[in-house]
């Protein structure tokens, strides 16, 4: 695994786990930073690109998560993932924060809590691969939330450039959470993210529309690309 590209240093001690995120679609709509800041935890500032804000609703199969050393384990390592993130910042340390992050994993939904802080929720999913084009789905028990449709890559495959907006969605190399009533952080080491540009087709999006983000289209996102993923390593939550 690289490291020359890491905006910061990893923690001297060993990662946590190991994971792979896979078959990934990235949505991403322009927010008014208004409408963000009440999710943005005490510590943290909102992070933005040319004064603009961003949200993105990222569906994507999660495979493979282990602890460190350990081996994967059949029908608990691999799960499709629905999440919603935004951008934030905390003394010159770029890193994103989770909205909600939607598995269909009774076991991440029960741990990622306890142990980091993350907001998992329980939801029925699917993320499929239909050629070029991943396939996705999701809805929770509660209320029927969630979210379906598919990405096309129509692109060639990138690496994000210093200085655009693409180097500011995907390279970043850490998660902030609230755990324990305690503002922490949790470094993931990848490679760079190589991603396509590419389309979208949604039947409908309550998922991202119960949050109040002021989106005026929740089926046409300003910006989609896909990758085909990347192997990380997490570390475990420290307090900032």
């Amino acid at each position: 695994m690289r490291t020359d590209h890491l905006p910061f240093q990893m923690p001297p001690r060993s990662h946590s786990l190991s994971q792979e995120w896979r078959n990934l679609s990235f949505l991403h709509w322009e927010v008014a930073p208004e409408k963000l800041e009440p999710y943005i935890p005490d510590g943290l500032e909102l992070d933005t690109f040319e004064g603009k804000a961003y949200v993105g609703t990222i569906p994507f199969m999660m495979t493979n998560v282990r602890p460190r050393l350990a081996f994967s384990v059949p029908g608990v390592s691999t799960f499709p993932e629905f999440n919603i993130r935004t951008y934030v910042t905390r003394a010159g340390k770029s890193g994103v924060l989770f909205i909600t992050l939607d598995a269909q994993s009774l076991v991440t939904c029960t741990y990622a809590p306890r142990a980091y802080g993350l907001p998992y929720r329980y939801c029925k999913g699917e993320v499929d691969v239909d050629g070029g084009t991943y396939v996705w789905n999701s809805r929770r028990k509660e209320g029927g939330v969630g979210i379906k449709g598919s990405c096309t890559a129509i692109g060639g495959v990138m690496e994000a450039e210093s200085g655009t907006l693409e180097e500011f969605l995907f390279e970043r190399y850490c998660l902030y959470t609230v755990h324990k009533g305690k503002l922490c952080i949790a470094h993931t080491q990848h490679d760079p993210w190589k991603f396509r540009e590419a389309e979208v087709r949604m039947e409908y999006n309550s998922l991202t529309g119960i949050y109040d983000f002021g989106i005026g289209d929740l089926l046409k996102p300003d910006i989609v690309h896909t990758s085909e993923g990347v192997l990380v390593h997490t570390w475990s939550v420290e307090e900032v």
